[in-house]
């Protein structure tokens, strides 16, 4: 979009806030970098550049606008809807591959060179993976320093800069602050900066005159120190505000993990809904609660460095990048849908944090209702789940197994009937193998592809998994019996074939519409708990 110059400037003109995330507005004559929406008074048309990123603005030498926080807007909807190299590049991005495995991890991981993947990010969002991880990095940083009293140093390395040095360079580069000023303005609750002081991050006192040191991190590839390499950070509690765009109707998308909660993994309690996560450096405890006009997330890391990877994997849980004004014009065009979005605009779909658990979950809920399948999982989760402790005393136990502590399992130990044991022993191995990848990046087609030749994997497995954990949005289920019952009870076509053939119109928001389907059935997944 950055490249239509009529269109952004009507969009910067309007404050629309729609379009935060699909690109940033470089001013010339003041040399910053805004969202969209900018509540400044906007500049002059022949003064403003467009670029598709906040790393394309940055590396055109612009520093982020203290007012508008360009660096805290929710991400481009494009790498959720996509399925290309860019869109699964920007989806491992996010997950922080870069920062742990450098780029030629995120071209194993995308099966292509990195040249290729250097040349393609250039070409569309104006900056390489080196530096649209820098970006995230920044954004990571200015997080932490805000609202954590973690030392600097700590920082420095949980939001994966690989010294002190790069650090503080970055961060007065990007927000021209240093990173104790940003700390202290964010303590006064003013946008002022005190400017000409020099409080850059050091290690420790100078000697002889000189400047600190910088402390380097030993780290494979361009990535940070692997887990257990060197000496972590002290745990963290944080809690922020994970942006979205309007609308957002959270009763399924809360009700749908409520209701299917997994005992001593997940749960709803006072209102909000709680997980553990199995993340590179650790493990963490979610909190997500619904408030107006923004999710409020409380993080609990054993590891600062998983912030990154932790708030990419919630947001990707609850959909929130996704621009719902475009999903719901589409359905609103078809008479059945229209006042089914127009009763509850805004719905997302539920997803998962880790799309290996979700394949495991959808193979235990195979034929069977709601609760059998959170009785299946919990009984896994306690025979094989890691125990963790629960710092808010909630009823959080375990993390739920990962495909290698579940591939060596007994299959007559399973209350199972004996075929879905096969399907499930073949799952988990083709998990831990690395045979199958079902991580952000992986290439949806041949994802599906890959599912459907595993013994019993039928299309309503693969297409749940398609939606849930891999996030296609066109994802459709036409021989699920909630959605078969929700198009009779609509007039509209309950058989496979003729419900996939009238659904051709939804496209490419198939997965959007299941929800509106969906909801209209009395379903504890439809309503968000009131306790």
């Amino acid at each position: 979009m950055h490249t239509d110059t009529e269109s952004c400037v009507r969009a910067v003109r309007s404050k629309d806030a729609r379009f935060d995330g699909w690109f940033f507005t470089a001013v010339r004559t003041t040399g910053i970098y805004c969202r969209p929406s900018c509540p400044a008074v906007p500049p002059k048309s022949e003064n403003m550049t467009f670029h598709p990123s906040a790393a394309a603005a940055q590396q055109a030498g612009y520093r982020a606008c203290k007012r508008c926080r360009p660096d805290a807007t929710p991400g481009s909807p494009q790498w959720n809807e996509r399925a290309d190299l860019t869109a699964r590049a920007m989806r491992l991005i996010a997950d922080g591959v870069v920062d742990r495995e450098g780029v030629p991890g995120l071209a194993a991981r995308l099966g292509y060179s990195t040249r290729q993947i250097e040349r393609q990010l250039h070409a569309e969002l104006g900056a390489g993976p080196l530096a649209l991880a820098r970006a995230q990095r920044a954004q990571t940083a200015r997080l932490l320093i805000e609202t954590s009293e973690l030392p600097m140093a700590d920082i420095a390395f949980a939001a994966g800069f690989a010294s002190i040095r790069a650090f503080n360079e970055t961060v007065r580069e990007v927000f021209a602050l240093a990173p104790t000023d940003l700390r202290s303005r964010a303590g006064r609750g003013r946008t002022g900066a005190r400017p000409g002081a020099r409080t850059d991050v050091r290690t420790g006192p100078a000697r002889d005159g000189a400047p600190g040191r910088d402390r380097p991190a030993p780290r494979p590839g361009a990535g940070l120190p692997g887990p257990g390499s060197a000496p972590a950070p002290a745990p963290a509690t944080l809690t922020l505000r994970l942006p979205h765009r309007a609308p957002l109707h959270p009763d399924n998308l809360f009700g749908h993990l409520a209701a299917t909660a997994v005992p001593g993994v997940e749960e709803w309690r006072d209102g909000a809904y709680r997980r553990t996560l199995r993340l590179p450096y650790g493990h963490g405890i979610v909190t997500l609660r619904p408030g107006p006009g923004h999710i409020t997330c409380r993080l609990s890391l054993t590891d600062p460095r998983d912030l990154t990877g932790a708030i990419s994997r919630c947001r990707r849980l609850l959909d929130l990048d996704a621009d719902p004004v475009a999903v719901d014009e589409l359905l609103r065009a078809d008479p059945v849908l229209a006042p089914l979005v127009d009763k509850a605009p805004g719905r997302r779909v539920p997803r998962t944090v880790d799309a290996a658990e979700f394949a495991v979950r959808a193979v235990l809920g195979q034929q069977v209702s709601t609760a059998a399948a959170r009785t299946h999982a919990a009984r896994l989760v306690r025979a094989h789940g890691d125990p963790v402790d629960d710092p808010q005393g909630g009823g959080l136990t375990h993390l739920f197994p990962a495909p290698e502590a579940l591939a060596g399992l007994d299959p007559e130990k399973l209350a199972l009937p004996r075929s879905r044991r096969t399907t499930l022993t073949t799952l988990v191995a083709a998990l831990a193998s690395g045979d199958l990848a079902l991580d952000p990046g992986s290439d949806w087609r041949s994802a599906r592809e890959r599912l459907a030749a595993l013994p019993g994997f039928g299309p309503w497995t693969v297409e749940t998994i398609a939606m849930r954990a891999l996030g296609d949005p066109d994802a459709f289920l036409p021989t699920d019996l909630g959605l078969r019952r929700a198009a009779a009870a609509c007039d509209l076509p309950a058989t496979p074939a003729a419900l996939t053939a009238r659904a051709a119109a939804w496209r490419p928001w198939r997965a959007y519409a299941v929800q509106y389907l969906w909801a209209t059935d009395d379903h504890p997944v439809n309503h968000m708990p009131t306790g």
